[in-house]
């Protein structure tokens, strides 16, 4: 998650509603089935979803979102049925990074290029790439990821997390990029499992399902309830404490305009820093375009400390955080606000970091078992504690 700790960090306001390569995508089930042995019944599980023809309703909202299946992400895999049919070749993913590979590689390379050039209309040419990466990782991944957690079955942590209410005022986005999605080592993906999918709703950048949910969302909820998390120097970035403690404000505060049906939208751009760049410009454009006003108010949070998830998964620099670190920094500083200390919230930032010590424990363990290092980099770990 794109989130700096130091003044930097910048969440910025919404006030008004929103718009609208190659993949690395894990080993499929068969692929790992001799390195990665599992229970029988999770490989016959996966074995008869991979007799499917398609992607079903239960199968999508069991990676973690209630959204119905993205039209595109539906047409990609069906293509790639097809073209197993077409060419007599199997689908099969592996090698670094979980890339497809083989024959079927070399023909789906080809047919997915070509649909791309065919795109002319740059909105169209980023759907058709978040839906083929979306839906190559969902095959590529059908009996060997847990669905919840997102770890290989024989790693799953979902019975070491303890499930946590957050406050009906707020509700989180996170803001994914494709690349992210199904990723091991992703953080967002703790918040729907300590929050619930309603309290922490997962938005795929590119996916128009899935950013029309989020915008109508922001309509309902109303101008001012609206906040992104996101680094931008260019902007002086005002502190939560600047915003909610020493200024009039009217949005979280004010206990009559909150309720469940219309709370306080916090969004998290969750995907690595050179993805979130990308990210940024496009909630900037339609921001833009709908409000026809390119300044963006911005809070910074400035109690985060280096995240414990940074050993294995370093950040660009020592002071960016990941993206559950950040919900969490968030949830803390709130929680100083006189109107809001009664709501719990120091408690669901403590659940947030719980849970961010039970991810890094399973990773660390999958990697002692296979022999391979805790620590990907030397870079900042003098700066961790």
């Amino acid at each position: 998650m794109p989130i700096l700790d130091s003044p930097v960090c910048a969440v910025l306001a919404t006030r008004c509603f929103l718009a609208s390569s190659p993949l690395t995508v894990p080993k499929t089930w068969p692929a790992l089935r001799a390195g990665s042995p599992r229970g029988s019944s999770s490989m016959a599980e996966g074995a008869e979803r991979e007799k499917g023809e398609g992607l079903s309703l239960k199968e999508w909202q069991g990676w973690g979102t209630s959204s119905p299946v993205p039209a595109m992400v539906a047409e990609v895999v069906e293509d790639l049925r097809a073209l197993e049919r077409e060419t007599g070749t199997h689908m099969s993913f592996g090698g670094l990074g979980g890339k497809l590979q083989g024959s079927f590689k070399v023909h789906e390379d080809i047919k997915h290029r070509a649909v791309y050039d065919s795109l002319t209309d740059p909105e169209k040419k980023l759907q058709f790439f978040a839906a083929r990466q979306i839906a190559c990782r969902v095959l590529g991944n059908r009996g060997y990821l847990c669905q919840k957690c997102w770890l290989p079955m024989e790693d799953c942590m979902c019975s070491r997390l303890v499930p946590c209410p957050l406050w009906c005022g707020i509700k989180f986005w996170l803001y994914m990029h494709p690349k992210d999605f199904l990723r091991q080592n992703n953080t967002g993906k703790l918040l729907w499992q300590i929050f619930g999918i309603q309290a922490a709703t997962l938005c795929l950048f590119g996916i128009p399902e899935h950013e029309e949910i989020m915008w109508d969302a922001f309509r309902h909820s109303g101008k001012g309830m609206v906040w992104f998390l996101y680094p931008n120097k260019s902007l002086s970035p005002k502190s939560v404490h600047d915003i909610f403690l020493e200024e009039p404000f009217t949005g979280l505060e004010d206990q009559t305009a909150i309720s469940e049906e219309k709370p306080s939208n916090f969004v998290l751009i969750d995907g690595t820093w050179s993805n979130s760049a990308a990210m940024y410009r496009r909630l900037k454009d339609r921001w833009t375009s709908l409000c026809e006003d390119e300044d963006l108010p911005c809070i910074s949070l400035s109690t985060l400390g280096a995240s414990l998830m940074h050993k294995l998964r370093p950040q660009p620099s020592w002071d960016r955080t990941c993206t559950a670190a950040a919900a969490a920094g968030l949830l803390s500083e709130l929680h100083l606000c006189p109107e809001l200390s009664v709501h719990g919230l120091d408690e669901q930032a403590e659940a947030v970091e719980d849970a961010i010590d039970v991810l890094l424990h399973a990773l660390t363990t999958r990697r002692l078992r296979r022999g391979r290092p805790i620590t990907r980099k030397d870079r900042h770990l003098d700066l961790i504690k």
